[in-house]
């Protein structure tokens, strides 16, 4: 599936991945492709991202990496969506 995460100062990252795993407002989810399609408020937490991810030079920074290998983006709210295998995250 495709993700992108935007913020509003740049888009952070672009690209396909396995799996996006959001903190919700009522909990934390994971997506996979074809995975209904959802609009959800997120809250502070990581957003975790399992893939072959290579983040731009740019924005490396505001990523790291858990110690299963997901690549790791801390938020403080923000939206996302997911239809037809896009995934977007709008975070704070």
């Amino acid at each position: 599936m495709y993700l992108e995460i935007v913020s509003p100062e740049a888009t952070l990252f672009a690209g396909e991945v396995s799996s996006v795993t959001v903190p919700g407002v009522d909990g934390e989810f994971q997506m996979l492709n074809d995975h209904a399609p959802i609009v959800s408020l997120l809250q502070e937490g990581n957003v975790k991202v399992d893939g072959n991810v290579v983040i731009d030079e740019a924005h490396a920074s505001k990523f790291s990496q858990d110690t299963s290998g997901k690549t790791i983006l801390p938020i403080t709210s923000g939206t996302v969506e997911m239809k037809d295998n896009k995934v977007i995250v709008l975070a704070d």
